[in-house]
């Protein structure tokens, strides 16, 4: 049976692997789901290729750093969708490699707006939304850095680590509110990101794999199956937790 039957879902960075990986799974599992991204024809291919394949799905461009614009995707999605039951917040920025001290501001500036202040800006107008229905889920995508730190990654490993927090807050507000909220962690998954990073992914592989204890790197639909879950009834007694699913990385 379908785990998402008649759920609607709203998905920041669907055009990515991750967030598209999610939206598709959601589709998958009977959710009807809304994809955005910075790249609008990037969610708009996710929403073709969950349609193709007979769900439904709509798509919109969005730049999650503008609050006028979040809320504007917010109330298209309600209007298209009928309601909201799910928010998913998968966007984040690409951040420059550097020390605190060779950062530019700009850098530091982006990747707190687009990670951290981008998830909250979709949280603060989707609530409304989620309580007129009676409550619903809230994932935002975090990352095994937001718990252990890594060298040159000052942005970025702030942002991720202020997001477990901001679900822990928002878990403990809206509880009343039948709204559960938790943040998935993953570890190193094998997306374009790498590609950028490390140039190719047999290169991405040698330098990360072995951080991991399970052997490999991720995959987008190993973390869509953890979003599944905390979307689903089956994770019913959890909020304000973060799923960890980083291959061992934070066990050494």
């Amino acid at each position: 049976m379908a785990r998402l039957a008649a759920k609607c879902a709203f998905v920041t960075g669907a055009g990515g692997a991750i967030g598209g990986a999610i939206a598709r799974r959601f589709a998958v599992e009977g959710a009807r789901v809304f994809c955005t991204d910075s790249d609008g024809a990037a969610a708009g291919h996710t929403a073709a290729d969950i349609a193709a394949k007979g769900g439904t799905a709509f798509a919109r461009a969005l730049d999650v750093r503008k609050s006028s614009d979040v809320h504007a995707a917010i109330e298209t999605a309600v209007a298209a969708l009928g309601r909201l039951d799910i928010v998913v917040n998968t966007a984040a920025n690409d951040d420059p490699t550097a020390p605190a001290g060779d950062l530019d501001e700009a850098d530091w500036n982006d990747a707190i707006a687009v990670n951290l202040t981008g998830t909250f800006l979709v949280c603060k107008y989707a609530l409304p939304k989620l309580i007129a229905g009676g409550g619903g889920r809230i994932i935002n995508i975090a990352s095994q850095l937001g718990q252990v730190v890594i060298p040159n990654r000052p942005a970025y490993v702030t942002s991720k680590a202020a997001v477990i927090q901001l679900c822990r807050s928002l878990a403990l507000d809206y509880a009343k509110h039948n709204i559960r909220v938790n943040s998935l962690s993953p570890g190193a998954i094998e997306t374009r990101r790498l590609l950028r990073r490390f140039g190719t992914m047999d290169e991405a592989r040698a330098v990360l794999a072995p951080g991991h204890p399970i052997g490999r790197l991720g995959q987008p639909d190993e973390i869509a199956h953890g979003a599944v879950f905390l979307a689903s009834d089956e994770s019913s007694f959890m909020t304000g937790a973060d799923l960890v699913i980083d291959g061992g990385y934070t066990a050494v």
